[in-house]
């Protein structure tokens, strides 16, 4: 599927872009890991985001057929990651026991999905066991979204409005440098890359992420390129920031356990602060209002935040079979 979409984007027709089919969707055993059927995606996707140099036709981003194919692979893609979850609006009522009103209720429901993520094993792997080509490879593996960290929210600012329309400013202000280019997240992450004489452009880690890497980063733009989806895109935002301050926090001495450059220790230390922060502001101050104006979005919001816990977790484990792996290899040669 991927090599189709390829193919089609560098054709260059005249008219619309249609994308052929090699390989039936009922074919995809997984979605969720399989790499054929989320780079086709991801390729989609980057082209409302950056584009390709070799796509020279600027209408391809919104070329009917290719809108489409984008569809079928997303229904796919969001049936395999509810059936991940079990959440469905038929969940409501549960969260509904958990406070009086829906911000209280989703503030209750994101506080105890997150508290019961400490720091993940692959952060503990990173921490204490990993060598430095290990840490280099994961770097490698999450430059996917590092260097486009923070675009799939931006995406959510016009389908939202009020108090949630303002936080959401807020955070991506802080991720965005806060006014200063050289702090913006994807610069620093950029600059922790060169740091380690690795490449700072994106392609060469599409070319090498797993499928379960992949699906971790399009499921961001899942829930942020489709309005019905809005609530899901903010629940996931809250509970990537709700997690990710401690596993930073670990990450960040792995880096100075292995003595990497300054370049990527300040990466991560400048996450183990603002993530913090940026907990309390995604969980009350966009999830909560969010809700408050829209009630019928808390079972999505739920959704958002139990799909990020999940498929983050799944592409964390598919790092770590690798390691494990890799290592029982040299072991037994």
């Amino acid at each position: 599927m991927s090599e189709g979409v390829v193919e089609t984007l560098r054709a260059r027709p005249a008219g619309p872009h249609a994308v052929p089919e090699p390989r039936a969707m009922g074919e995809v055993t997984y979605p969720l890991t399989d790499r054929d059927f989320q780079l086709a995606l991801w390729t989609l996707y980057e082209l409302h985001y950056r584009g390709f140099e070799d796509v020279e036709d600027p209408h391809a981003e919104w070329d009917p057929l290719l809108m489409v194919s984008r569809a079928a692979l997303e229904r796919t893609f969001e049936h395999a990651v509810r059936r991940l979850v079990g959440t469905t609006p038929e969940d409501a009522p549960v969260i509904a026991d958990l406070g009086d009103t829906p911000g209280a209720q989703v503030t209750a429901a994101l506080v105890r999905l997150t508290a019961r993520s400490g720091p993940s094993e692959v952060a503990q792997f990173l921490h204490r066991r990993a060598t430095r080509e290990e840490f280099r490879s994961y770097l490698a593996e999450r430059a996917v979204y590092h260097l486009r960290e923070s675009d799939p929210q931006s995406f959510v600012l016009p389908r939202i409005g009020g108090a949630a329309k303002v936080a959401l400013a807020e955070l991506q202000y802080d991720e965005y440098g806060g006014g200063r280019p050289d702090r913006l997240h994807q610069t620093l992450f950029a600059r922790a890359l060169a740091s380690l004489d690795m490449p700072t452009d994106l392609a060469p880690y599409v070319e090498q992420a797993t499928g379960a890497t992949l699906a971790s980063v399009n499921l961001m733009s899942l829930f942020a390129l489709n309005r019905r989806l809005r609530g899901a895109a903010m629940g996931h935002l809250a509970a990537f920031e709700a997690t990710s301050s401690l596993p930073c926090d670990r990450i960040l001495r792995g880096a100075r356990r292995l003595r990497l450059p300054e370049a990527v220790q300040d990466y991560y230390d400048e996450h183990v602060e603002a993530d913090a922060v940026h907990e309390q502001l995604a969980i009350r101050g966009i999830c909560a209002a969010l809700v408050e104006d829209e009630p019928d979005l808390v079972p999505d919001v739920v959704l958002g935040a139990t799909a990020c816990l999940a498929v983050d977790g799944l592409a964390g484990e598919v790092l770590l079979d690798g390691w494990r792996g890799r290592r029982d290899d040299r072991a037994a040669g």
